[in-house]
């Protein structure tokens, strides 16, 4: 059951979290929601029964004063360990705020993510000892401009889907930080494919794939988003990027819902910037990454 920790006096409250506290967090993410530069990793949900049951498998707190909710976080389960939804704050309460999430870690490893120009989030973050690890820079473009260049190589074909054990090969190839999809059973694997907000576009060169393009598809935003692009170390130099990119656009442009494509970067990533900037794409926000380190088991 998720909680709510409220400061009374000097002594803090610890309860369980109840439906006449939802109004006050939604308008905590409406406001977050209301300015770009706010952004920070928060839940997708913004009715009250979806924020309810988002918070269902972590620890939602929340600061309190004579005035309402004032400040919200909360710690979910993510990859080795968990991630902190938020902080979201009208004002100084982030601090005390993140103090008491330290407290509930158990010694796991807590990521989080802020707007690279979220500079008062920033600023909490690294005050709690959250350290940054790398940022991603976003861009977008219209998605008829980049799908009309789509054209497939000669001596190169495409697929829709890949078996496992080359995606594997691909992602290790690349030497992707994405680690944990090398750890994905098939049937994790196949799940994945089939949910109709994913795709993948394969290029191969004889019987071998030599790249590919992962998609989502978020029809409500009228968006497509590049997720990953891997080209094999061996068949770069030979604007396959390119290729894939174009490609992917061309398979995203068969939904008319979608208007736009999206891609990212790491921001060490620096041949990726660069074709994006070649390719006409426009820099639209920067995501920090943090870290706040597990204790050591003695």
């Amino acid at each position: 059951m998720p909680h709510l920790i409220f400061p009374l006096e000097d002594t803090t409250m610890i309860r369980s979290m109840q439906a006449t506290d939802i109004p006050d967090i939604l308008s905590l993410l409406h406001w977050m929601d209301a300015a770009p530069e706010r952004e920070v990793f928060a839940p997708d949900s913004r009715d009250p029964r979806e924020l309810h049951l988002e918070c269902e498998d972590g620890l939602c707190l929340v600061e309190e004063d004579d005035d309402g909710v004032r400040a919200y976080c909360a710690l979910s389960p993510f990859r080795d360990g968990l991630v902190l939804e938020g902080p979201i704050s009208e004002g100084g309460h982030m601090g005390a705020l993140l103090a008491r999430a330290a407290q509930h870690t158990d010694g796991q490893p807590v990521y989080a993510f802020s707007a690279r120009d979220n500079l008062p989030v920033r600023a909490a973050l690294e005050g709690a000892g959250f350290a940054p690890l790398h940022s991603t820079a976003f861009y977008s473009a219209p998605l008829d401009r980049i799908a009309r260049k789509a054209q497939v190589p000669p001596g190169y074909r495409t697929t829709d889907s890949l078996p496992v054990a080359e995606y594997r090969a691909l992602y290790r190839a690349a030497e992707d930080a994405w680690a944990g999809r090398l750890d994905w059973t098939p049937e994790q694997y196949a799940a994945h494919f089939a949910d109709d907000t994913v795709g993948l576009v394969a290029l191969w060169r004889d019987n071998q794939p030599v790249g590919f393009a992962e998609l989502e598809y978020s029809p409500d935003d009228a968006r497509a988003d590049v997720t990953y692009l891997a080209v094999h170390p061996a068949e770069r130099g030979q604007g396959l990027g390119r290729v894939l990119l174009a490609l992917a656009a061309a398979e995203a442009q068969a939904r008319p819902e979608l208007r736009t494509l999206r891609v990212r970067a790491h921001d060490h990533l620096h041949a990726a910037r660069a074709l994006y900037a070649r390719e006409g794409f426009t820099h639209c926000r920067s995501i920090v990454t943090y870290l706040l380190e597990g204790e050591e088991e003695a």
